[in-house]
């Protein structure tokens, strides 16, 4: 940190605080991403931590590190979120009937994360009290259950298995005591290891690329056979914001022959990156215009040589994966 922006930007200079705290912004986007996960959500709480950032600068004494200041604000912002709004009322019904499904799905807000934004996360390494690898703690395995921790566990969690702090240094920016801090990351491990699924293997290993070639095949042609020999005995397919979830090759059958008699064909799936998976952006015909119009975003999980997880989500994050709302027909 640069002593003469510092006093720049507490002079009042927008340009030097810019400075002062960009270095930040991608990975402060992703721990905000962890804490909400609604990339929504998350832009909205950045917004407000530079924010609180450039009125409380003057407040800034500098006995930890600009980074440490910046993540104490982000995390209290977060904190403030899921404490006063609550969730927005979601919409129950689906566009066509379903079966019953495995369970009803508590995460209904979850949006998926570009990898296109994980590229400017800085490569700082996490402190020594991490315990997780940055992909796994990116994965939507891993996001969806920090969602299921009450809010203070959420930020003891993250703070300290994910960014390295040591008890101390969180309980510190939480405002917490130390035994407070220990005791809730005790409780919020113990709920993560009883709620989460098996982490997606990593993505680029051999025979990967024909897997990913032979399932979206199977899916634009809607051959649910196909698409069930391609997956895990236990596979979780999940639709957000609905929250029905399917687990297991015999209910995901039943979830896909129930929706393959009322879904137009897929007419095209563009690649994309989320979490750190693959993913695409789903198209299908538009007998109006004649083009195509996306449909939806797709994110699988893989499991050594098979699908582990489908989730689809709605368009509202298609923007930031470059997804355009249409694409011409192909001639």
């Amino acid at each position: 940190m640069s002593a003469e922006l510092l006093q720049r930007a507490r002079a009042g200079d927008r340009d030097a605080f810019t400075a002062l705290v960009a270095p930040h912004r991608a990975e402060l986007h992703v721990h905000c991403y962890r804490m909400l996960g609604s990339l929504q959500d998350a832009e909205d709480a950045l917004q407000e931590t530079f924010l609180a950032a450039w009125l409380g600068l003057a407040g800034f004494e500098g006995r930890s590190s600009l980074r440490t200041w910046l993540y104490r604000i982000a995390t209290n912002r977060c904190l403030n979120l899921l404490r006063s709004s609550g969730r927005q009322p979601v919409n129950r019904t689906a566009a066509v009937p379903l079966p019953e499904p495995t369970r009803l799905g508590e995460v209904l807000w979850l949006q998926p994360y570009p990898d296109a934004l994980l590229e400017d996360v800085s490569d700082q390494a996490p402190g020594p009290e991490a315990r997780y690898e940055s992909r796994e703690a990116i994965s939507l395995a891993f996001v969806t259950a920090v969602q299921l921790l009450p809010p203070n566990q959420r930020a003891v969690l993250l703070l300290r298995d994910v960014l390295g702090y040591r008890a101390k240094e969180t309980a510190e920016l939480l405002g917490l005591t130390e035994d407070a801090v220990t005791s809730a990351l005790k409780r919020a491990r113990a709920t993560m290891n009883a709620s989460r699924s098996p982490e997606p293997s990593p993505t680029g290993g051999p025979g990967e690329r024909a897997l990913l070639d032979r399932f979206v095949a199977a899916f634009t042609e809607l051959d649910i056979d196909a698409l069930i020999a391609l997956m895990t005995d236990d596979v979780w397919v999940r639709m957000p914001p609905l929250p029905f979830e399917y687990r297991g090759s015999e209910a995901v059958h039943r979830f896909f022959s129930a929706i393959s008699v009322h879904l137009s064909r897929i007419d095209r799936m563009v690649p994309v990156g989320a979490n750190r998976q693959p993913a695409w952006g789903e198209y299908v015909g538009d007998r109006v215009t004649g083009g195509l119009h996306l449909a939806g975003v797709i994110v699988v999980g893989l499991a050594g040589d098979r699908i582990s997880e489908f989730t689809r989500f709605d368009t509202a994050t298609a923007p930031h994966f470059g997804l355009p709302r249409t694409l011409p027909a192909r001639t």
